[in-house]
């Protein structure tokens, strides 16, 4: 293109804050933070892996999810807090566009195994006695593939349309990071394109797979009301209820930002957003799925007990 049609080299993110106190303090909190989530995720991870009691489609699955959340985090808060550190705040066009094509393909990812695990809980509490037949390693390891595949292609045409866009040589970005909506905001073409991309991966990995979820809670709530005594429906839910947490909080956040008419959107909501994804929740998934639940205790009881009994 000709003119001031131009693309940039790099650009400069204006981060949460310029003073220099509340960046230190930002430092320490997300410093913290994010080892609280390499912690808690390798543990279940670990856990999984060296315990066979849990090696089970429904931990399979929290594995998966664990992986995603180190992955995910990995991709923007260490950036972040060298930032932190930074007068000036710049990153790449090869890294920025790198760090989109991440952060999309481990988010869309993530909401697609909360789809699958939702299925598995569906099987589990609808149809116990063929669990095992259902939920076979073959089926597990389909949808696991799948959930993956998707985000991947889905991530890369977004990335593809982002990244191609001219910003006529602006390259202040209001955010913490390469997201696609901060931009989308600095192009200086006709996004149309953009905005149909935005909708259909929205459609895509986040709202058929918040339809699934939602049909497979439908039925879970109504089993669990047929049960009659009272201990086997408290059974049941607890069976539900780790991952009823974490579906409640992912596709509550995404669906108020990103299913709402653009023109409601502004910059500081979308640093909320990236922060609650990246930050917030990869950190209390681990809290969730380990405090809430009996068979992962039982094994981190295990594998503690035997690596003081080898010393």
């Amino acid at each position: 293109m000709s003119g001031n049609v131009t693309w940039v080299s790099e650009f400069i993110l204006m981060g949460l804050s310029s003073d220099k106190h509340i960046q230190a303090g930002l430092f320490v909190l997300f410093g913290v933070t994010y080892l609280l989530t390499l912690l808690g995720n390798g543990l279940i991870v670990l856990l999984i892996a060296l315990d066979p009691r849990l090696h089970l489609p429904m931990y399979f699955f929290l594995c998966h999810l664990s992986v995603v959340d180190i992955c995910y985090t990995s991709s923007g808060v260490p950036q972040m807090l060298a930032h932190f550190l930074m007068e000036k705040k710049t990153i790449s066009f090869a890294l920025c566009g790198t760090q989109l094509f991440f952060a999309l393909t481990l988010g869309g990812t993530e909401f697609l195994l909360l789809a699958a695990m939702a299925y598995d809980r569906y099987v589990a509490v609808c149809d116990p006695l063929r669990y095992t037949v259902v939920m076979s390693p073959r089926l597990c390891m389909l949808l696991a593939g799948v959930s993956w595949c998707v985000g991947v292609v889905n991530s890369a045409v977004e990335t593809a349309v982002t990244m191609r866009l001219p910003t006529c040589g602006h390259n202040v970005l209001n955010h913490v990071a390469c997201e696609t909506l901060a931009l989308v905001r600095l192009a200086c073409v006709d996004i149309t394109l953009n905005q149909v991309v935005i909708l259909a991966s929205s459609v895509v990995v986040l709202l058929v797979p918040c339809c699934l979820v939602s049909l497979s809670y439908a039925h879970i709530v109504a089993a669990i009301l047929r049960i009659r005594s009272t201990q086997g429906r408290r059974r049941a839910f607890e069976t539900c209820a780790s991952h009823l947490t974490v579906v409640s909080m992912s596709y509550g956040m995404a669906l108020f930002t990103y299913m709402q008419p653009r023109s409601t959107a502004s910059a500081e909501q979308d640093k909320v957003v990236v922060l609650f994804y990246a930050v917030v929740t990869p950190m209390l998934n681990p809290l969730i799925y380990s405090l809430r639940n009996k068979d992962v205790k039982a094994a981190l009881s295990r594998v503690l007990t035997k690596s003081f009994e080898s010393n």
